[in-house]
């Protein structure tokens, strides 16, 4: 668990570290440098799980190694399906869910999380994720970093 104390006595805890794949952990359906290292430390404080259409198909292979769980939401269907897909699973997580994501996909679980952090990177983000977001950030090293320090996520949730 990742416990932060926010200014006025409330505290966030934050249980599951719930990502997108590309565009926020992977460009091109690679692993950005530094992320497996970042992975791997928050690993031994949070259950992590990449919840990912997997648009290039690459998600389980870059991720084998790691201590991370990988679930593919189904793309097709009707326009909206992965975007609910995704905002039902953070919401079986309970609370104190983190999501961290970046695309039109992941809007369910931005708003449906406890704490949203959207990564505007070389893949951009959509416009909707940006403004439910609980913060924006430009690379997903930034988003990790957020989580393995969590003092520097008070400046940015302090209201």
């Amino acid at each position: 668990m990742i416990e932060l104390h926010l200014p006025g006595g409330t505290s966030l805890e934050l249980n599951h570290l719930v990502s997108d794949f590309n565009g926020t952990l992977a460009v091109d359906g690679k692993l950005l440098p530094g992320v497996v290292d970042r992975l791997l430390l928050l690993a031994g404080e949070i259950p992590i799980t990449v919840l990912t259409s997997d648009t290039v198909g690459t998600a389980r292979d870059e991720l084998a190694e790691l201590p991370v769980s990988v679930k593919i939401v189904a793309m097709g269907g009707k326009p909206g399906d992965e975007a609910e897909q995704k905002r039902t699973f953070v919401k079986t997580r309970g609370d104190g869910v983190v999501f961290l994501g970046n695309g039109w996909n992941d809007i369910g679980a931005v708003e449906a999380a406890e704490l949203s952090i959207v990564v505007l990177g070389r893949e951009g983000a959509a416009g909707p994720a940006v403004a439910q977001a609980s913060l924006v950030v430009t690379s997903p090293l930034d988003a990790l970093d957020l989580l393995l320090h969590p003092k520097r996520l008070l400046s940015g949730l302090r209201r």
